[in-house]
């Protein structure tokens, strides 16, 4: 008994041994084909065609970029990094805190600190903490610190001021202003001198006005007069020493008249006589002593 299996080899044999015969062989029902095709194959161009056009348009970005920033190997634009740090030429805008442990410009250029507020320069120590604060506004300039002090080219100190005392280290220290200088509290110097052709003027106006001096205390008016004001008294005292008065003409303008005396003619010639406490008065002058202990002008 033959199966369908069986008749199929038969046929397949048969065609195969019979040579020239036009019998065509069976076709295969089944036929898989291998590949992208339709609507999948066109997505496919389609995603690559895109890729092509971002990859173009991000080199043609990129070199837009270099170009308009300026990159190159030594650095970008007016920046340059060279072995001793980084180098900006030109004017540069920082939006942000800018920190750096030195700052200098060129040799033959001034170095130019800019801002529509205030310029803050900030020190800190090891630990992030604030040491030194230099702070330039629009109204003043403040600065924050232990110790603040100027230094010549040659590094001597000109001016230092810490929380004890103010040192000005110049020979010289010149006041400009009209009302001239303000002093809360005691000023210790060598020489207090008026420019030429101007006067010199030590006034105190609530409080009283001491000058001291271990060695002594020189007042000198080459060209003009010296003039002591005081709406109280003015005390001269010296400790050791004497009270000199040297001039040609010494003048009391103001001193009373003490009781007039009898003995002989005073021709407009007066005496000078003290007060056992001092006071002085005008006494008429005479062949002898016109002085009277027990004067009016004396009680």
């Amino acid at each position: 008994m033959r199966t369908s299996e069986d008749t199929e080899m038969v046929r397949e044999q048969y065609t195969t041994t019979t040579p020239g015969t036009s019998l065509e062989r069976p076709k295969n029902e089944y036929v898989y084909k291998i590949g992208i095709y339709g609507w999948r194959k066109r997505c496919l161009y389609l995603f690559v065609l895109l890729l092509l056009i971002i990859l173009v348009v991000n080199f043609s970005l990129t070199v837009w970029i270099l170009k308009v920033m300026w990159f190159s190997p030594t650095g970008m634009g007016h920046l340059r990094v060279t072995k001793e740090g980084l180098r900006l030429e030109g004017e540069s805008e920082f939006l942000f805190p800018l920190y750096a442990k030195e700052i200098h410009s060129r040799v033959d250029s001034s170095l130019l600190l800019q801002s529509t507020h205030n310029v803050t320069v900030n020190a800190r120590n090891s630990n992030g903490e604030v040491t030194g604060r230099l702070n330039v506004g629009p109204k003043m300039v403040e600065f924050h610190g232990q110790q603040f002090q100027i230094n010549s080219k040659d590094g001597k100190p000109l001016f230092t001021v810490d929380e004890n005392e103010v040192v000005i280290g110049t020979d010289k220290l010149r006041v400009t202003g009209p009302e001239g200088a303000l002093f809360e509290h005691s000023v210790e110097t060598p020489l207090v001198k008026a420019e030429a052709f101007k006067q010199l003027r030590l006034e105190s106006p609530t409080r009283s006005l001491s000058m001291d001096a271990p060695r002594g205390i020189n007042i000198k008016a080459q060209a003009g007069n010296i003039e002591a004001l005081s709406q109280m008294d003015i005390k001269l005292h010296s400790s050791d020493g004497v009270l000199l008065l040297d001039a040609e003409t010494v003048r009391l303008p103001k001193l009373p008249e003490g009781t007039r005396g009898g003995s002989g003619i005073s021709q407009g010639l007066y005496e000078i006589c003290v007060c056992p406490d001092g006071k002085l008065y005008l006494s008429v002058a005479g062949v002898g002593s016109t002085c009277q202990e027990y004067s009016r002008v004396c009680q």
